[in-house]
Formats: structure tokens, sequence, C-alpha cells
């Protein structure tokens, strides 16, 4: 939300302190007077310091030219990170709209705080930096010792080109956030170090905030510096292909924030491009989707003419329009019968393999079905070279996704599917791969082409080694479906099944 000049920000003011009884009282009293009025509450965060930083914190607080003070002293060092989730929550507890980070040791000109909020009330940005490396030559006039303006320029250059960003300065401490967008993000799962900063740039971009860029003066002073900068250089360089990684699927950072829901797999030969080539040769029917998520699927089998039905244990936003009924229900339970019976198609995609009893699963699916119907299910092959990789190197872990996405309970090869299904009472009509999901890893264009096609010819050589998923389209064995109807004790499904 944009706030115009004569609307009231609640700001607060956090101070990060270490060690700083030199200088804290300095820095605080060069807060403009002018712009103290505008201050709801400064918050001195003192990081167990072995100095009098806590006292004289205390001592600028009860003065009477000053704003509301809280000054708390941590009882362990929690570090540069740490100490700032503390701040955050705070400033967040008092219902601050804006807070504006400050160092205790004056290398940030407080003379410019009423720059650093200004943008909150001319544009709806999420977070607002001070950038020593806009103004061409400033870093340099104000004392940045070489090394440390090329290492931030290399530094910058490269966050810049893997967070897809256009930020002149990555590695400023200046810095104001919205504390909407702060609760938004889960910054207390960041690092205690220095690279907190790093991940929570990621998190904010991630939940789709702008980050305005404004120009503040340098200044370094004989100051401490307890940054180790090789090491900060590394911990940067990790988290930025961490967090690219994470989003692509890789590994399970848990600062970097996980969907709610699962993106419809786009592309020719994903699992669901071939659930909808399966659904394409049959006519308008009545479909079951389990596990539809917000029902992305649905919304394109409806399209082509079938009336579905979604079942998932959560109810996501938009998925009652996408689909002609829903139903939240808990997959691992037997199908509550408000759900109905006699559906032409189940859709299982990638659902089994969440579950603890996926043959009592695949049997309720059985039994939901029509005598002569069809599941179609889709399961990520453990068989693929990547899982063999890992697990023959000894670096198995779990993903945010694909076939060692890490909410799977079971881990499925394409002979051991075929052995699951048809225990469950399945006979197997269609069999096929998919490649590897290259577009959720941003292979695309001409590069991509070539790496689909080749890995398309992999699949087809030899699909239980490069087959990223099976998928299978099912029907009930003829003579199991009078004992499925026994099994659950289903009158109207015993009828249909004498019947047939």
């Amino acid at each position: 939300m944009i706030r115009k000049n004569n609307e009231a920000l609640r700001i607060g003011i956090v101070v990060v302190a270490y060690n700083a009884e030199s200088t804290l009282l300095k820095t605080l009293d060069r807060i403009p007077l002018d712009f103290r009025a505008r201050i709801e509450e400064v918050i001195i965060c003192d990081d167990a310091s072995g100095d009098l930083t806590f006292e004289h914190g205390q001592e600028w607080g009860a003065r009477k030219d000053t704003p509301a003070t809280t000054v708390i002293r941590h009882t362990k060092n929690l570090g540069y990170g740490g100490n700032q989730k503390a701040a955050y929550r705070l400033a967040i507890e008092s219902g601050l709209d804006v807070v504006v980070l400050l160092h205790a040791d004056g290398q940030y000109a407080p003379e410019s705080l009423a720059d650093i909020v200004e943008p909150f009330y001319s544009s709806d940005c999420a977070a607002v930096f001070g950038s020593r490396m806009m103004d061409k030559g400033a870093a340099k006039v104000g004392g940045m010792p070489f090394y440390k303006r090329v290492g931030n320029r290399v530094l910058t250059t490269f966050e810049n080109k893997v967070l897809g960003t256009e930020l002149t300065e990555f590695h400023s401490g200046y810095r104001a956030y919205r504390t909407d967008i702060l609760q938004k993000v889960p910054f207390e799962a960041n690092n205690d170090g220095f690279d907190f900063d790093t991940q929570i740039i990621a998190q904010v971009l991630h939940a789709g905030g702008t980050i305005v860029e404004v120009p503040i003066p340098t200044y370094y002073g004989d100051e401490i510096c307890y940054v180790d900068g090789l090491k900060y250089a590394k911990d940067v360089v990790r988290d930025v292909l961490e967090y690219r990684l994470a989003v692509q699927g890789f590994g399970t950072s848990e600062w970097v924030p996980t969907p709610d829901e699962y993106d419809f797999k786009e592309g020719d030969g994903s699992s669901h491009s071939l659930i909808l080539e399966m659904m394409a040769t049959l006519p308008p029917c009545r479909v079951l989707d389990l596990g539809c998520s917000a029902g992305l699927l649905a919304e394109k089998i409806r399209a082509a003419g079938h009336t579905v039905v979604g079942v998932d244990a959560l109810e996501l936003p938009h998925v009652r329009e996408r689909t002609d009924a829903f139903f939240v229900a808990d997959l691992e339970q037997p199908l509550a019968a408000e759900i109905g019976t006699g559906f032409d198609v189940v859709i299982a995609g990638d659902i089994i393999e969440h579950l603890a009893r996926p043959g009592d699963a695949l049997k309720e699916m059985r039994r939901v079905l029509r005598p002569g119907g069809q599941l179609i299910l889709s399961v990520p092959n453990f068989g693929h070279w990547y899982p063999r990789f890992r697990v023959a190197f000894g670096v198995f872990g779990y993903d945010r996704r694909g076939v060692l996405d890490n909410t799977h309970l079971r881990f499925f090869t394409r002979s051991t599917l075929r052995r699951t299904v048809r225990r469950a009472g399945f006979d197997v009509l269609q069999e096929a791969a998919t490649g590897l999901p290259l577009g959720t890893i941003g292979a695309s264009g001409g590069i991509g082409g070539l790496l689909r096609r080749f890995d398309d010819l992999l699949v087809r050589t030899r699909p239980t080694l490069f087959g990223y998923q099976n998928v299978l389209r099912l029907t009930p064995h003829a003579e199991d479906v009078v004992t499925a109807a026994l099994e659950v004790h289903d009158p109207e499904a015993l009828s249909r099944a004498i019947g047939a």
C-alpha cells in the first residue's frame, strides 16, 4: 500500500549492537531532531556485549529529547543474524509498520533516515536498501578499502545473475523493511551469521516484494569489523545457489519458502501431459481426481468435456472453481460415501508415494470405479539415474520435489510399481515413462530443446534407468470386481459387478 505524505507510518529503528560502548551514543545522537518526532520506537538490541553497551543504551533512552526506547540485552551472543531476528520479532509485536536497521558503530549515516523511509510513502515497496554503490566513486571517497569495493561488486554481480535482480549493492547493512513482509517470510529460519542479510533478500523477492535502493554516503572509520571476508563470500555464494536450487526442487532448505500447491506440469512428456493424452482417448466421462491440489489439472480435464470431482487433504484457493465438486478427505482413509462411486476414471497423479499404505489406497480406488473403469496413475521412478547416483555415492538426501520429494513415504521402481498395482487388483492397459522435468530447472530454448530430444531418446532406450516418472493406465481385474465389492460390504457395487 502506498502511503501519502500526510499519512502516519509507525516507524521503528532497530539498533544492532555488540561491544559498541564507544560508538553507540554518538550514533544515536546523529539521528536528526526533526526525524525523531516521526519515530514510534527505538529498539536497541545488545548482543551480550562485554562492555557498557547496554548501560549506554539505557542512558540514551532515559533522556527527554529521545523517542520511546526499548533496550534489551541478550544473555548469550546470538550473532549478527540472530540479533536481527530478535529485533524484528519485537518490532512486529510492537505493531510497527516499518522497521529500519541501524548499526551501532555509525558506519551507516543516521542523517539519511528520512531518505531511507521516503520510498514507503511514494511506492508500494517491501524494502528499502541504502546503497553505497549507486553514486559512482562515492564508496572510494568514503574510505571503503579497494579489496572491499572489488569484492562487493563481484559478489553483487554474481547474486544479481543468479537471483535475476539488478541491485547495485547486496551487502549494505542499511535497510528498512515493511513488517507485513517480515511476517510473510521465514526469516527466523535464516542463519545467525552475516549472511542473514543475503538470505532475507531472497525471501523478500520470493514473496513478491519490491526492493528500492537509495544512495547513501560511505563512511569507514576506526570501527571494529567482525566479518571474516572469505567465509562471508563463501556463505553468500552458497546461499544464492542453495536458494536457486531449492526453488527448482533440489534440497530441503528451511529458509526457502515451500509452495502450498503443486504446479501444473507443463510441457511435452510431463506426467500431466501424458495423463491428458490418455484422457483424450476417452469420451466425456465422470472423473475422480484424487490429490487434486488447487485443481490445475482438473481444470484442463474439464475443458476437454469431462465432469471432475476433486479430492484433497487441504482446500486450496480456487479449487472449487476448477472442479465440478470438491471434497476434503484423508486419502489414508476410506473415501466418504458422499464422494460417490461408479466413476469412469480415477486419476491419482503423484499420490501413492505420499501414503503409508499405498496398496489399501489402490484398493479403495478400485472400489469407487465402475466395472470396466480406468485408473490413471503417475508415480516417480526411484530407479532413475538421479536417485541411483545419490545412493551409490553416499549423498542420499531429500529434495523439495521430484523423485526424492521430502514428503514421500514410499519409493517405487517400475517393477515394484507393477507388483503393487497387480496385488491391488489391477491390470495394466498402457504404460509410459516421462523424461526429466527440464522446464522446472530453466532448460528452454535451443539448448533445452536439444537436451529434451536427447533425454527422450534415453527414456525410449531404457525407461527403467532414464524414466523420471512412470504413468500407468489400469483397469480392475474382471474376476476381482465382485471380491472388491464384498470386501467393503457395498451392496450397490456388488449389484453392479454381478450385472457386469
